[in-house]
């Protein structure tokens, strides 16, 4: 080989050898990481880190529809707080959900709304999770930094599959997202009676897990909760006894447990139950309704003095009942046999105190004890009357002597099993019955016996109207109702449709009202404005809601003249805001009307244990009731009294 073509080569070797080296070389630089030199700051507290990773104040989110989580939601900030533990309360509907995963720790507090749906203020934050735990261009490790505890607020009375959907769909959601549960999820039911007593054990549980620094270690420590579906523990505060002031509504509980002395009184209860029978009045129901005035009576039944009752024993007059039917204000005792119903009313005037169900699943009480204890609890109450300015001893004497009785104290009455011997024992005691009923029990109307005046509720005119007032338990509630109202027909007593007005929500429901009179062809049909209770945790209603005494005059006046002349305006009744439409082919004789009742001869055709009908017993209506008269509904034999209200003047 010549020398010119081996040096080439050597030549051509050299080169690729430092090429392949340098490339090497570069390569290797490449994969190190640069580290810029930073001059370091002097640290004055060798303890402190320098550059300390930044904390966020943990959150309470409440998802509230009717207040009762954001009240529950405040009870635990106040808790927390009184524990040096400092959280923002927030409400989601304010919050931007892309920065959960910047959260250190949320608490949850969720109610379920309707169909098993999100309250309003937490949609979209509930839509951003389910969206984001389907989306596959979420990591599951979005939310890994996040620590977070869930408590639910539901009612089973809707049905195991919707029970607390909401805040279990946020425990879910969140794991399924890589937060860590520092808590297994907590659930409390509003209309069993154990939501106060599980959400404060929740609450402590809250503070030991933070206090034991799962935010520092990063731990999470585990807390057992029974599995669902069984009994939880009956908690007992070791905290001194404080008498709560003030209305305590069930729903608004805010995690007031009962006292040991609350516990106490139903000492051999365990969860609501008695010798392994479930009571309707769980202790902390008794509790509330007591508050409010209500006279318990055994496990399921009440009685209340009624503010008319009061009014005509001062002679300041009746209610409109009084007007309308000739009932004594000042002898008619209010009561129920059941304290339960199958609806959620949202003008719900005892604010939902009151357990709900779909059948009788309670013990149950004997209906002679019940009339019997009701009396004498309603005569007391009458006795406390005694001096007060304007009651003569007449009048006390005669509320001494209760002659009639509403059964629509709270509650859905037609529920009790032995409805008809109750109605039985205050009939052969003279005493008339008024019987409310909700209109989702068709078969108990058909096969209740004859009482002397029976209401159905008629708080919408359609279906969609209907589940938004009322808040019905059953699926089935349209068709319920208009059972009842078919079963109503055929009653040969007296009947009414009880019609509610609720501002923006059904006074525009002229013609499909008018449209439910030929399926139950009621007696009569009253209509009044809804009563404003004030606040309560469980409507939205406000004095907007609440229409003028004029409104429901026009409404009335509309209805009658959709009737074609069937029904006329017969009464009404200024002070409670009601109106009477009768129908006038019964009612309207000689030009008279004839809504009163004869008391006297109803008793005597119960008696008879003959067949008898509504014409058979009815009486005429004084002038100062009929519809349009100068007293406006308001007995002239009464004294009209007005309270002086001083509004204080701006200055």
């Amino acid at each position: 080989m010549p020398t010119t073509t081996v040096t080439t080569h050597l030549t051509l070797l050299t080169i690729l050898s430092a090429a392949t080296l340098y490339c090497l070389y570069k390569s290797h630089s490449l994969r190190k990481p640069k580290h810029p030199k930073i001059k370091k700051p002097l640290n004055p507290n060798p303890n402190t880190p320098l550059n300390p990773k930044p904390t966020k104040t943990p959150k309470i989110f409440y998802i509230s529809e009717t207040n009762t989580s954001k009240n529950l939601a405040k009870h635990l900030y106040k808790i927390l707080k009184t524990n040096n533990l400092k959280f923002d309360l927030i409400n989601p509907e304010t919050y931007e959900p892309e920065d959960l995963h910047s959260e250190d720790l949320v608490l949850i507090i969720a109610s379920t709304w309707q169909d098993g749906l999100s309250p309003s203020n937490g949609v979209f934050l509930s839509n951003w999770l389910n969206e984001s735990v389907s989306d596959f261009r979420v990591g599951s490790l979005l939310l890994k930094g996040v620590k977070f505890g869930v408590f639910g607020v539901g009612s089973r009375s809707y049905g195991e599959e919707r029970f607390n959907k909401v805040g279990r769909g946020f425990s879910s959601g969140m794991k399924a997202l890589g937060a860590v549960e520092i808590l297994p999820i907590c659930e409390g039911d509003v209309d069993e009676g154990d939501l106060d007593e599980v959400f404060e054990k929740w609450c402590e549980d809250v503070v030991r897990v933070l206090k034991s620094g799962v935010l520092e270690n990063g731990e999470n420590e585990e807390v057992g909760y029974e599995e669902e579906g069984s009994e939880y523990e009956d908690y007992e505060s070791e905290e001194e006894e404080v008498e709560e002031e003030g209305i305590v509504d069930l729903e608004d509980i805010a995690g007031k447990a009962p006292t040991k002395k609350d516990l106490e009184k139903g000492a051999g209860m365990r969860n609501g139950k008695k010798n392994g029978v479930k009571e309707m009045v769980t202790p902390v129901i008794r509790a509330s309704l007591t508050k409010q005035g209500y006279k318990i009576i055994g496990s399921h039944s009440g009685v209340k003095i009624c503010r008319w009752t009061k009014s005509q024993l001062r002679g300041r007059g009746g209610c409109y009942k009084h007007s309308f039917y000739g009932i004594e204000s000042h002898r008619c005792m209010e009561a129920t046999p059941s304290l339960a119903c199958a609806n959620k009313c949202v003008f719900c005037w005892r604010h939902h105190t009151n357990p709900v169900g779909k059948s009788w699943q309670w013990q149950m009480d004997d209906p002679l004890m019940i009339v019997n204890s009701a009396l004498d609890q309603h005569k007391k109450m009458i006795k406390q009357m005694k001096g007060v300015p304007g009651v003569t001893a007449e009048r006390l004497s005669e509320g001494l002597s209760p002659r009639h009785c509403a059964l629509s104290l709270v509650g859905e009455p037609i529920m009790y099993p032995e409805i008809n011997t109750l109605v039985d024992e205050l009939h052969q005691r003279r005493i008339s019955t008024f019987l409310v009923t909700n209109a989702q029990f068709p078969e108990k109307i058909i096969s209740l016996k004859p009482i002397t005046q029976l209401y159905v509720s008629v708080d919408a005119a359609n279906k969609d109207s209907m589940k938004a007032i009322d808040r019905p338990l059953f699926g089935d509630f349209w068709e319920r109702f208009v059972d009842s109202l078919k079963a109503l027909k055929d009653k040969q007593q007296r009947t009414v449709y009880r019609l509610t007005l609720v501002k923006g929500w059904n006074t525009e429901e002229v013609d499909a009202y008018s449209r439910l009179f030929s399926i139950g062809n009621p007696d009569f049909v009253e209509i009044k404005g809804v009563t404003y209770c004030g606040t309560s945790a469980t409507s939205k209603l406000t004095m907007e809601n609440v229409p003028w005494h004029a409104d429901v005059k026009e409404f009335s006046e509309a209805l009658a003249q959709k009737s074609n002349g069937e029904y006329e305006v017969a009464c009404e009744h200024v002070h409670s805001c009601c109106v009477l439409l009768a129908k006038v082919d019964k009612f309207k004789v000689d030009g008279q009307w004839h809504t009163w009742i004869d008391y006297e001869k109803f008793h005597d055709l119960v008696a008879s244990g003959k067949p008898f009908d509504s014409n058979d017993y009815m009486a005429l209506t004084p002038s100062w009731a009929v519809y349009g008269a100068n007293e406006g509904g308001f007995d002239p034999d009464q004294a009209r009294y007005k309270k002086e209200r001083n509004h204080k003047t701006k200055g």
